[in-house]
């Protein structure tokens, strides 16, 4: 299950540093008793001054952050999801790259059952599992029940990712359902499109009206785990991909309209709330770098932000599997190159008025404005609409329309 990926559409702004994936710091209670006064200017006067600009630790470098969100049911996660099962999954991947100028931004999702090679892995105990071909979201699997804790899963994930994709995980982070539910509710939910009426009984009876809603952290966290049920779709994995990318979609809008990147006052109060329950690489444990990251994207728009999920299709060998396909080679590769993982078509050559078949129309439309050649019922200042796009199956970014409410 997802558990965590959307309310990463903050936290994975500011997840940066030299990554370690042999080391991790529960945040549990670290973040909340951080000293920032080194984070404040002086007093000149009587009312306290706003805090520095923090520096990007990693300014100059493009980054690879994995984020896993953890079904883990022990704990307050088993008063969250309502149940307990033993062991921790993670269903859905996401891999986060931030640009080295720090324009652009790509949130790649992987599909749990994308039919991978999954490398020996060594765990903190020591084992070492054989190297084996299985769902990708095994690896996770295998590290947490054969090492026995979170960071084998986080470090046998890891190296499944890098042997598949060729990319070096720089930082990586993992979620569980009550991290999840702090940061959306430190946002003050989540508000976005619902297009049809969704009920799902086995998402803790999830029952949402279509329409604009303001989901708090633990209805997001279920909409985020539906598969089944009414509205939403064909109950596959893929499916489910596309619901949680538009959920964080909306989650980085309401980030931007809040101006939270620009104020960091906001940064520090927001992650002060928000990172209790979250489990990051030992490079993370500091509120400066993840403070310095987010302002260093303080210039990113909502087109800025790409969402994908890496191409794939069928398995022969099993329908109810996926294999990447040879695009999904092209991504890992211009992301490798830190390029934009999505390369848009080029624009079509206007036609050549020599050559067969070109009309000789004249310039202007003589039911346009004379002179100007513009229609007259329409402000030419106005900005083009965006695009409509399928979420989950096309790429996407922050700006563009994925679900439409009446």
């Amino acid at each position: 299950m997802l558990h965590g990926l959307a309310l990463t559409a903050t936290a994975v702004l500011a997840f940066g540093g030299a990554a370690a994936a042999t080391a991790y710091v529960q945040l549990q209670d670290n973040i909340t008793s951080a000293d920032v006064s080194d984070l404040l200017a002086p007093v000149p006067t009587d009312e306290a001054a706003a805090p520095a600009d923090p520096d990007d630790p990693n300014a100059g470098q493009d980054l690879n952050i994995l984020v896993m969100g953890s079904d883990d049911r022990s704990g307050e996660n088993e008063q969250v999801s309502g149940y307990y099962v033993d062991g921790m999954r993670s269903d859905t991947t996401i891999v986060v790259h931030v640009s080295a100028d720090r324009s652009r931004v790509e949130l790649v999702s992987i599909p749990r059952d994308s039919m991978v090679q999954i490398p020996a892995c060594t765990m903190t105990n020591g084992v070492t599992t054989r190297a084996q071909r299985g769902m990708f979201n095994s690896a996770f699997a295998l590290g947490a029940d054969t090492g026995g804790d979170v960071l084998s899963a986080a470090a046998c994930t890891i190296n499944t990712v890098q042997q598949n994709t060729g990319l070096t995980i720089d930082d990586w982070v993992v979620v569980d359902m009550a991290g999840f539910v702090r940061m959306v509710d430190a946002l003050g939910g989540v508000t976005m499109c619902i297009p049809e009426d969704i009920s799902s009984e086995k998402a803790n009876n999830l029952t949402l009206t279509a329409g604009v809603q303001t989901l708090p952290g633990t209805i997001a966290l279920d909409f985020a785990r539906a598969r089944t049920g009414e509205g939403l779709g064909d109950g596959s994995d893929t499916s489910r991909i596309g619901r949680q990318q538009q959920l964080i979609a909306a989650t980085l809008n309401q980030v931007l309209s809040k101006n939270m990147l620009t104020d960091v006052g906001q940064l520090i109060s927001f992650f002060d709330a928000a990172t209790e329950s979250l489990t990051i690489d030992e490079g993370l444990s500091s509120l400066t770098d993840l403070t310095g990251l987010a302002f260093s994207l303080r210039e990113i728009g909502a087109e800025d932000i790409t969402l994908l999920t890496i191409p794939w299709a069928p398995d022969p060998a099993d329908p109810n599997r996926v294999v990447w396909t040879d695009e999904a080679d092209a991504v890992w590769a211009r992301l490798v190159a830190d390029q934009p993982a999505v390369v848009e078509p080029a624009p079509e050559a206007p036609a050549d008025p020599q050559s067969p078949g070109a009309t000789d129309a004249p310039a202007t439309d003589p039911a346009t404005d004379p002179g100007t050649g513009t229609d007259p019922g329409t402000d030419p200042a106005a900005p083009t609409p965006t695009e409509t796009k399928e979420a989950g199956r096309e790429a996407f970014t922050g700006a563009d329309v994925t679900a439409v409410c009446a």
